[in-house]
């Protein structure tokens, strides 16, 4: 039964988290970058022919030779249009989440747990976080990159929708 310390003793000593029950703050960078592009083309042609005979029997009241109207009537239109938009989002953001030492393995690496309520753009999300950390990777700090986790899930879910509140 001899611990071994698998993380360096600091000066005034280590605030690292090292035992069951301890807690540690993990840094997530999320760099989330969405594209959308639409067109949209539309064409449209109609033509109407109407005929007038006599033009309501004028012909026949008027003098002859008046009458030099045409007895038909055409009428043709056509319209086009052409859109195009574009959507371009990019989203940068840093949270930090404390998350609690649930278990040590038999190798001295921690088992790490955290739920966290974070509100980001009017939205309340609740932020889960597992997985495996050695404690070397712990900063002096008592921070880790959530890519320095093995087997790292980490779970993002609405509690609210996009009301403001």
């Amino acid at each position: 039964g001899r611990r071994v310390r698998l993380v360096p003793l600091a000066p005034l000593g280590d605030r690292r988290a090292q035992s069951l029950g301890d807690i540690l703050t993990v840094v997530i960078e999320l760099d989330d970058e969405a594209e959308m592009n639409n067109t949209t083309a539309r064409s449209r042609e109609g033509s109407e022919e109407a005929g007038v005979e006599a033009f309501f029997g004028a012909a026949n009241v008027l003098p002859s030779g008046v009458m030099k109207l045409h007895p038909n009537v055409a009428m043709d239109s056509a319209s086009n249009f052409d859109g195009d938009g574009s959507i371009k989002r990019n989203e940068k953001l840093t949270l930090r989440v404390a998350a609690t030492v649930v278990q040590v393995l038999p190798n001295g690496q921690l088992v790490i747990q955290g739920d966290q309520e974070v509100r980001v753009n009017f939205e309340l999300r609740d932020l889960q976080i597992t997985g495996i950390v050695r404690p070397m990777d712990i900063s002096r700090y008592n921070e880790i990159s959530y890519d320095r986790i093995a087997g790292a899930r980490i779970a993002s879910s609405n509690v609210t929708g996009g009301t403001r509140r």
